[in-house]
């Protein structure tokens, strides 16, 4: 099943699709996906961001595989909705999107083995975790202002069931700026899998419901400008519409 927030009529509503691809409240109503706010799937707890987790984006950006997997933390003012506007600084020459498969916690764990790592799985979504190059100090460090900018992270549209995706390393993943094809992969090249990741971070944390990982990107990136309307899909999970806007500052 896919789960997804809304704002409408002045609540927060959770909702699920319905057959026809429409927003279903609880009560039974069905919305075009186009009239409705959209909101993160979920109330993010830790987000943890991977860098360099695919080998073809390593390579794109001419750096060794890592060794162990890069991981830095986001804040949750970066979460934004479906069909949400993402701005770009005045001063980037450089902005690029990130299709990225948004891994959702379920349980509480720690020392999870491998083995057990999808126990602790309560589904899947997009993730849009957009990057300023200009503020790069370097790919192993990206300081705050690259990737902890308001509105820099969309979620969703939807949370899809962990059951409802039999395969996770095996999914497709495609980015459209403006309609045009820009990014294609598929999580088959993640140098680390969600098994490792998972037991990796909780050798040294306890997870919690609600934490998410974000698993990396292919390669493919492209500067994105004001006007721009960016489309990650990912093979049975969705399709994630966000545009930029030009900041004000």
């Amino acid at each position: 099943m896919k789960h997804g927030r809304i704002a409408f009529q002045g609540a927060i509503h959770a909702v699920t699709q319905a057959p026809d691809g429409r927003v279903r409240l609880a009560d039974g109503r069905l919305l075009d996906e186009d009239k409705v706010e959209w909101l993160a799937p979920i109330e993010a707890g830790t987000v943890f961001a991977l860098g360099l987790n695919y080998a073809d984006h390593a390579r794109e950006l001419a750096f060794k595989a890592p060794e162990a997997p890069l991981v830095f933390l986001k804040g949750k003012n970066g979460i934004v909705g479906h069909r949400a506007f993402t701005p770009r600084p005045k001063d980037a020459t450089y902005m690029h999107y990130e299709c990225e498969l948004a891994v959702v916690i379920g349980k509480e764990g720690r020392n999870v083995p491998k083995e057990r790592a999808y126990d602790m799985v309560r589904g899947y979504t997009v993730a849009n975790d957009y990057a300023i190059r200009d503020y790069l100090e370097n790919w192993y460090r990206p300081n705050l202002r690259v990737k902890n900018r308001d509105g820099c992270t969309p979620l969703g549209p939807w949370l899809v069931d962990c059951a409802d995706v039999p395969d996770p390393m095996n999914l497709k993943l495609t980015t459209r700026v403006n309609g045009a094809t820009t990014q294609q992969g598929t999580t088959a090249d993640m140098i680390f899998d969600i098994p490792t990741l998972i037991a990796w971070l909780s050798s040294f944390m306890t997870l919690y419901p609600g934490d998410v990982i974000l698993t990396g990107t292919p390669e493919g990136l492209a500067d994105v400008k004001a006007g721009d309307v960016v489309d990650t899909g990912i093979e049975s999970i969705g399709t994630l519409v966000n545009t930029i806007v030009q900041a004000k500052e």
